[in-house]
């Protein structure tokens, strides 16, 4: 933004070498992480869930792995390791980033698909689902009819199971935002810096809202 709207370059020399100052630090703030997210592993390991341990385990593995390739990253540019090829190790750790990402929204959709059976069970043992007016439509129209009201009943009910779930809700909404970041370092789908940064921005606000309320962290 303040290059489109012309500042002067020694501004904008200035407000870069301030955001590579706050990046080695926000890495050295994340020195400990890697031994945090290992222990976590080796927590979910113990799940009873087959599908829950497998993505929450392999998740939390490669976030240690990322956090440690952002761990070198930080020792090559602090100047500890001179000769460190950073784009390498970048790539390396945005890669174990997105895995762990794909892995986290693996197990939201896991979870609602859960929800949303046990939602749908319920509901037909309270008998509340028939949907039958006898009229003579055509059979193709009638395929069609079904089936719109198949998926929007199914939609009613995921925005019913996310309502009712907001530590749900907020996990995949931050998840769905953080995806973007590794998609676009590693090229695969290129968004921008200000998209980018936007996404960033939102899930750090939604990481200090679980953390401020902790009810609000998905648990396991």
């Amino acid at each position: 933004m303040l290059q489109k709207n012309g500042a002067s370059p020694d501004f904008l020399a200035r407000i870069k070498q301030l955001e590579a100052h706050l990046s080695l630090g926000r890495k050295l703030f994340r020195l400990g992480n890697s031994a945090d997210a290992l222990e976590a592993a080796k927590r979910a390991i113990h799940l009873s869930d087959m599908v829950l341990r497998f993505c929450i385990t392999v998740s939390h593995l490669n976030r240690a792995m990322y956090f440690a390739c952002d761990n070198i990253l930080w020792a090559g540019k602090s100047g500890l390791v001179p000769h460190l090829d950073q784009e390498k190790w970048g790539q390396r750790s945005f890669r174990y980033y997105l895995f762990a990402l794909i892995l986290n929204l693996s197990r939201d959709a896991y979870e609602i698909r859960l929800l949303m059976e046990r939602e749908a069970s319920g509901k037909c043992r309270s008998g509340g689902g028939g949907s039958g007016d006898g009229g003579s439509v055509p059979q193709e129209d009638s395929r069609l009819q079904q089936l719109a009201v198949r998926l929007k009943l199914q939609l009613r009910l995921l925005g019913h199971v996310l309502r009712s779930n907001p530590p749900l809700l907020l996990d995949v909404v931050k998840n769905a935002c953080d995806i973007f970041i590794p998609l676009d370092r590693l090229g695969l789908w290129k968004t921008g810096a200000g998209f980018v940064g936007l996404c960033g921005t939102a899930s750090s606000v939604l990481s200090i809202l679980a953390i401020v309320h902790p009810w609000l962290k998905l648990k396991p």
